[in-house]
């Protein structure tokens, strides 16, 4: 066993400077051992893109919605529109006729 390694090495990597050998190892290590790997560390880096832009989205609908609340809670004739239109609401003396569109 201890003479192949030291054939192997005699053959191969004798040319090779030994701080080269090192920092091979070094970045073979890097790349592929461990969950902190530099491939998963891009994949992470992915994932934390996008969802930083779905908060970005979600934060701006809340915002929007937000502001639709308020005016319901504040506006008569927006509110009553809002429950005509959503809920099909209706005064006493009136017809709807709902009209669904293909």
């Amino acid at each position: 066993m201890f003479e192949r390694i030291k054939s192997f090495y005699q053959n191969y990597l004798s040319r090779i400077n030994v701080y080269w050998l090192v920092i091979i190892g070094f970045l073979l290590l890097t790349f592929t051992v461990g969950d902190s790997n530099l491939y998963m560390r891009f994949k992470y880096d992915e994932k934390i893109t996008q969802l930083e832009k779905e908060i970005k989205y979600y934060q701006d609908e809340i915002e929007v919605n937000s502001e639709k609340l308020n005016r319901l809670r504040t506006d008569k004739e927006g509110l009553e529109r809002f429950a005509r239109e959503e809920y099909y609401m209706k005064r006493p003396n009136e017809d709807i006729y709902i009209i669904k569109r293909k």
